[in-house]
């Protein structure tokens, strides 16, 4: 042999092991706060590297609040509580740049960002404006959904991010996890959600008239009214039934998040009552 094709199969071999040795492509998850994810969820799923949370603007009054702070709480408490215009408001373009460089800068090589309704919010559109000039392919995605709706996509695309899925993968698994679920829900009063834009103006105003508790549902997008009930007590325990059944219509294992402000003891009865009646959700 030659000492000049033994070089060669020398560096040819070095390249080899090279490309072994080089890593998996990663991808990043993004998302906003009306995802309401738990908190620690990203450390305890071992995602951390890999999700970045944008908050959301809460207008109050003339203040301005991120989403989810101690301080936006209790002013939030406060308002509801005298009747003041609560709004919520898109992130900035800017703030979506920033988590998509952020996670290029860590290594990822494309980023799913998930996203609440775009019937409920501007937030997608500004999403897709901020993918436009990112150094990195990303896939924005209207999940048509939001709170944990939202957050239940995010967590199955974290998971298969983490799992070393292709960007692919991670979206596929986001909008089947997102149309999968199932959003109900009842509030004291529809008047913050008409003043929002939220619901129609006739329904809220209906509402309010008439005193009833509607129990909401989320379809297509929109926040729609699905049944009247006309005390709390009734709307939680209707709400409890209508979960029940929703369960027991699955097949497998159940995911169920429940969401509360201010009443963590109501709240926590409700998940209890839920656990009761249908053992087979986690």
């Amino acid at each position: 042999m030659n000492a000049d094709w033994l070089e060669k199969l020398s560096q040819r071999a070095k390249r080899g092991r090279l490309r072994e040795a080089a890593p998996a492509s990663r991808v990043g998850v993004v998302t906003d706060s009306a995802a309401a994810l738990p908190e620690n969820w990203a450390a305890s799923a071992s995602v951390t590297d890999l999700v970045r949370v944008v908050s959301m603007p809460v207008m109050i009054g003339d203040q301005i609040y991120g989403e989810g702070t101690d301080r936006m709480i209790g002013a939030l408490a406060l308002a509801l509580a005298q009747g003041s215009d609560v709004r919520t408001s898109r992130p900035s373009p800017g703030q979506f740049e920033a988590a998509y460089a952020e996670l290029a800068a860590a290594g990822c090589s494309s980023v799913v960002s998930l996203h609440l309704s775009g019937e409920l919010s501007g937030t997608v559109d500004a999403a897709r404006l901020a993918a436009r000039s990112a150094s990195i392919p990303v896939t924005v995605i209207d999940t048509a959904s939001v709170a944990m709706g939202l957050g239940f996509a995010v967590a199955a695309a974290a998971e298969t991010a983490r799992d070393g899925g292709s960007a692919e993968l991670v979206a596929d698994a986001a909008r089947v996890a997102a149309a999968s679920a199932s959003i109900l829900f009842y509030v004291p009063s529809l008047d913050q959600l008409r003043r929002g834009g939220r619901i129609s103006a006739a329904a809220g105003w209906f509402g309010t008239l008439f005193a009833v508790k509607p129990i909401l549902v989320v379809r297509g997008g929109k926040i729609v009214p699905l049944e009247r009930v006309r005390s709390a007590p009734r709307a939680l325990l209707r709400l409890t039934e209508l979960v029940q059944q929703d369960i027991t219509a699955r097949s497998g294992r159940v995911r169920v998040a429940v969401h509360h402000f201010g009443n963590e003891g109501e709240a926590e009865r409700l998940a209890g009552t839920i656990t009761e009646v249908s053992p087979g959700w986690s």
